[in-house]
C-alpha cells in the first residue's frame, strides 16, 4: 500500500485543512506505515494502532508545539512523530542513531518531555500548564494516559492536584481494557462501568436540543439544566471520581470515530481549567492479529505482516527464573510470587498456572509492591517481587524505609538487568545496582547461567536475610560454566585478571580465554568479602568490565580497596541501538576487551 496522502501533506499544518474522508485515508495509511516499519524494527504495536484516531484528532483541535502534549508512557506516540515532521525518520525508529521509541525532546519541539515510564503524564502535564498560566499563555497541557497507567500511584497525585489548580489541562483517558498485562483492580472495574454514560451524555444532548427549540422559554430553561447536574443525572450516575476530584468530565467517546472525537475535543477546549476525556479505544486496532491478541503484539521483535507471525519465542533468563520459581514455592508455601502488571514480561506466568492463590498482580505500581511484599513477610510469607530494573528504580524509598529498616526479608528478581538494547535511554537496567548498594541489608547476585540462576534463588529464599536480590539479563545464557560459590577463578597462571558477572561474563571469558589472562566470575556481587579482596590483590593488573552505570559500580566499590584494579563501566545514559552496538561502543564487547586489556599488557611490558 502506498502511502500517497500522508507522503504529500506538510506536516502538521496541513491536516487542519482535511475533509473527514482524507482524515479517514491518512489514518489508513498511517497504520500502514507503523505496521511495516514495526515489523521490520520491532517495537510498539497495539498501544500504537489503537490511538492512530485520536493522535490526529488531538493535532487537528490543539496546536502543537504551543499546546504541549504529553503521552503516557511514550511507547504509543509513534503516529504522533509521523505528523510532527518525522515521517522521513520514521523508519528508523529505535535503530542507532535513529528515532526513539519513546517520546524525546532532543528529537522534535514537539515532545515536550521525555517519557518513558508509566503514570508520569498528569504530573507533567500540570507542570507545564501552571507554567503557561503564570506567563500568561492560554494554551492548553495534553495528558494523553491509558487505563492501565492510571493504575499507578503517581497518576493520583497528579489528578488529585490538577483538579483543584485552574489551569488548562486536558486528561485524555484512553480506555482500552488493557496495560501489558489485563488491567487488574477496581479502576478497570470503575472505568467499565462508565460506558453507560455515553447513553446518558446522548439523552442530555438530544433533550436539550428539543428544549431549545421550544419558543420564548426553550433557551432559558436548557441554560438552567446546563448549569446543574439535575436530578435525572443525581439518580442515575451521581458524579465520576473525576468531577469529585474537581475536573469537569467529558465522555466516554468512541476512540475511532474521528467527528466524535474532534467534536469532543472542541469541547473539552473550550470548557477552560481541568478536563477529563475518557477516549474508549481497541489495542491493536486495524491489524487482525493484533486485535485478536493485543498483549502478544505489545511489545515484538518484529513479525511477517502477511501472517501475523512472531518470531519463535527462545527460551531465556525470565522463562528460567519463572520456572526456577515455581519449583521452589512447590516445596515451600510461604512463597509468594508479585508483579506489576508485568505476568509474562517477568515470567510469572509459569507460577499462576501452579499457585494462583499465592500470586499477586498490583497493577502499575512498583512503590506499592515492595511495601506490599514487606507486610507479607512481617507475616512469615516469603514474598518475591519480579520486577524490570528500570521499572524498580521506581521503589527506593519503599526499598529504604518498608524493607531494609525493619530488616523484612524479601526477595527482588530483577529482568532486563544491564543494556536493554532499542528501548533505551529510560530502560536500561543500569543503576540497579548502584542504588541497591546504598541500602544497608541488601545481597546482589547476577548469575550467567541458568543453574547459577536457580541455585541463586534458592540462596535468596531460604538462606539470605534482608533484600535479596536475583538480577539477570533480557537473553539467554552467558556462560556454560557454573560457579557453586560466590566466586570463581579460571586459573592461567597469569599476573592480569579480568573480572566481570552476569552477561557480561561470557565476553569477558571469551576475551581472557584468548588473551591468556586468569578470569574471575563474580555471582555474588554485594557485599564482597575480605577472601575476595584478597584474590584480586594477588595480581599486578585487574580489569573489570560491567553493564553498570560507572558511579556506585561494583568496580568502583572494588577500587577502594584494590587500587590494582581498572574500572570499565558506563557512563551516563545508554541511548537506543541493539545490545552488540552499545557493547561495542561502550568498550564491553569481547572484542573491546581484548583491545583495552592487551593494550595494558603491552603497556606493561614496555
Amino acid at each position: 500500500m502506498k502511502n500517497n496522502l500522508l507522503e504529500s501533506l506538510s506536516l502538521p499544518e496541513d491536516l487542519k485543512k482535511l475533509s473527514l474522508e482524507e482524515e479517514q485515508e491518512l489514518c489508513s495509511e498511517i497504520r500502514n506505515k507503523i505496521i511495516t516499519t514495526v515489523a521490520e524494527n520491532g517495537g510498539h504495536l497495539s498501544s500504537n494502532l489503537g490511538v492512530v484516531e485520536l493522535t490526529v484528532a488531538i493535532h487537528r483541535v490543539f496546536e502543537s508545539p504551543k499546546d504541549k502534549i504529553v503521552f503516557d508512557v511514550g511507547h504509543q506516540c509513534y503516529t504522533h512523530k509521523i505528523l510532527t515532521g518525522r515521517l522521513d525518520k520514521f523508519d528508523t525508529i529505535r535503530q542507532q542513531g535513529g528515532l526513539s521509541g519513546f517520546s524525546a525532546p532532543d528529537e522534535s519541539v514537539h515532545d515536550p518531555v521525555i517519557s518513558g515510564h508509566s503514570s508520569t503524564s498528569i504530573s507533567s502535564a500540570l507542570g507545564i500548564a501552571q507554567a503557561m498560566k503564570l506567563k500568561g499563555d492560554n494554551h492548553h497541557a495534553i495528558a494523553v494516559i491509558g487505563d492501565g497507567a492510571m493504575t499507578g500511584g503517581l497518576s493520583y497525585e497528579g489528578l488529585n492536584n490538577a483538579g483543584r489548580s485552574g489551569a488548562n489541562i486536558i486528561v485524555i483517558l484512553n480506555y482500552n481494557e488493557m496495560s501489558i498485562s489485563k488491567n487488574i483492580g477496581g479502576l478497570a472495574e470503575y472505568l467499565s462501568k462508565l460506558r453507560i454514560k455515553k447513553s446518558y451524555r446522548t439523552l442530555k444532548s438530544t433533550t436539550r436540543g428539543i428544549i431549545s427549540a421550544v419558543p420564548l422559554i426553550g433557551k432559558p430553561v436548557s441554560n438552567f439544566l446546563s448549569d446543574s447536574k439535575g436530578v435525572v443525572r443525581e439518580k442515575m450516575l451521581h458524579s465520576t471520581i473525576f468531577e469529585d476530584l474537581g475536573f469537569q468530565f467529558v465522555g466516554p467517546v468512541d476512540g475511532h470515530d474521528l467527528s466524535d472525537l474532534e467534536d469532543a475535543l472542541s469541547y473539552a477546549k473550550s470548557l477552560g481549567g481541568p478536563v477529563l476525556v475518557q477516549v474508549n479505544t481497541q489495542k491493536g486496532k486495524g491489524y487482525k492479529p493484533a486485535e485478536k491478541n493485543p498483549g502478544n503484539y505489545h511489545g515484538v521483535a518484529g513479525f511477517d505482516v502477511k501472517t501475523g507471525l512472531l518470531p519463535e519465542h527462545k527460551f531465556d533468563f525470565t522463562d528460567a527464573f519463572g520456572q526456577a520459581l515455581t519449583r521452589i514455592a512447590d516445596k515451600d508455601d510461604r512463597v509468594c510470587a508479585i508483579t506489576a502488571s508485568m505476568k509474562y514480561g517477568t515470567g510469572l506466568q509459569y507460577f499462576k498456572r501452579k499457585h494462583p492463590e499465592r500470586y499477586f498482580d498490583v497493577g502499575i505500581a512498583e512503590g506499592h509492591a515492595v511495601t506490599f511484599a514487606a507486610g507479607l513477610a512481617e507475616m512469615g510469607m516469603i514474598p518475591v517481587f519480579a520486577v524490570y530494573s528500570s521499572f524498580l528504580q521506581r521503589s527506593y524509598d519503599q526499598l529504604i524505609h518498608d524493607a531494609a529498616i525493619g530488616n523484612v526479608h524479601i526477595v527482588i528478581g530483577i529482568d532486563h538487568a544491564g543494556i536493554v538494547g532499542s528501548d533505551g535511554r529510560t530502560h536500561q537496567g543500569t543503576f540497579d545496582i548502584p542504588f541497591l548498594t546504598t541500602i544497608p541489608n541488601v545481597t546482589i547476585y547476577s548469575p550467567s547461567n541458568y543453574k547459577e540462576l536457580e541455585s541463586c534463588l534458592e540462596k535468596a529464599v531460604f538462606h539470605d536475610t534482608g533484600i535479596a536480590v536475583v538480577r539477570y539479563p533480557k537473553s539467554g545464557e552467558a556462560t556454560t560454566t557454573v560457579c557453586e560459590s560466590d566466586y570463581m577463578v579460571t586459573n592461567r597462571s597469569s599476573d592480569t585478571l579480568v573480572i566481570s558477572y552476569g552477561r557480561e561474563a561470557g565476553e569477558a571469558e571469551k576475551a581472557s580465554e584468548k588473551l591468556g589472562c586468569d578470569f574471575m566470575k563474580l555471582v555474588k556481587v554485594f557485599p564482597f568479602t575480605d577472601e575476595l579482596t584478597s584474590s584480586i590483590m594477588r595480581y599486578s593488573k585487574a580489569y573489570i568490565f560491567e553493564e553498570c552505570e560507572y558511579e556506585g559500580s561494583i568496580g568502583q566499590k572494588l577500587k577502594s580497596v584494590c587500587p590494582n584494579i581498572e574500572v570499565h563501566a558506563i557512563n551516563g545514559f545508554v541511548p537506543h541501538m541493539k545490545v552488540c552496538e552499545a557493547t561495542e561502543l561502550y568498550g564491553l564487547s569481547e572484542n573491546q576487551i581484548e583491545l583495552t586489556v592487551g593494550k595494558g599488557q603491552t603497556d606493561a611490558e614496555a
